[in-house]
């Protein structure tokens, strides 16, 4: 069977946006909720978007850029949520950490979004805590019974989250400490006791860059899983600054 996957291209455009409250959901993960005039018109038709928060310098400069995935939105309350996972403090989980309602920040896009269509027999979610955000988001986007599996990393069992999904769903966590989301090893192990299900399946893939690149080779050689049915992304990397990385064939 044929499925459907293209790559929508949205209007480049920066918009201002408020604070308009902050809590932790998890030990490691910090949600943001911000209001703006100018998300009426927002748009992100894919859960793994990304869009540039433009992150001000202390010295007055030019603004950091750094990727983060739209958790939820709502265009008629003019609303958008942002989950930080909070590892390795970067500009934005500074300023994330520091931020209280009425905080102004700016952001730009989604540039574009890449929508798969819901024709797959079942989906395999893989992913750290960085990759939670997305995860989630597909979750809740699910049409009633999609067949969906997660296996996430995550440090301790108090960063669990539950979804709120229509689809049929089994998680299976991982734990392993921060000091190890750039080792592959605790998610191939688990990988390695799951059967797939029969049929037409989907994966995606998103953590630490050497941790996502491992997991796809394992998927792809080890599984003998189609390389067009499946995406990866290095969501970070152990030590660089500001590196997402897409990993084709």
């Amino acid at each position: 069977m044929k499925h459907a996957i293209q790559r929508v291209r949205h209007e480049l455009k920066r918009r201002s946006l408020t604070v308009r409250e902050t809590g932790r959901i998890s030990p490691h993960m910090l949600r943001i909720t911000f209001e703006s005039p100018d998300l009426a018109d927002f748009a992100s038709l894919g859960a793994d978007d990304h869009l540039k928060l433009l992150i001000p310098a202390a010295d007055g400069g030019e603004a950091e850029r750094r990727d983060y995935t739209p958790r939820r939105f709502d265009t008629d309350n003019r609303t958008l949520t942002i989950d930080f996972a909070i590892h390795e403090a970067g500009p934005a989980t500074r300023w994330a950490l520091d931020a209280r309602p009425g905080d102004r920040l700016e952001i730009g896009g989604p540039r574009g979004s890449l929508v798969i269509d819901w024709t797959f027999d079942w989906w395999l979610l893989i992913g750290d805590e960085t990759a939670l955000p997305a995860i989630g988001r597909r979750l809740e986007e699910a049409p009633a019974d999609t067949r969906i599996l997660t296996v996430a990393a995550i440090p301790s069992p108090e960063d669990e989250q539950r979804f709120d999904s229509a689809a049929d769903h089994a998680i299976y966590w991982v734990h392993r400490p921060i000091a190890q989301a750039n080792d592959p090893q605790p998610l191939l192990d688990a990988l390695a006791n799951i059967d797939f299900p029969s049929g037409d399946g989907f994966v995606w893939i998103a953590a630490e860059g050497q941790v996502a690149k491992a997991v796809k080779a394992y998927i792809r050689d080890s599984r003998g899983h189609p390389k067009d049915w499946m995406r990866a992304s290095g969501y970070w990397a152990r030590g660089k600054a500001d590196a997402h990385v897409e990993f084709e064939d």
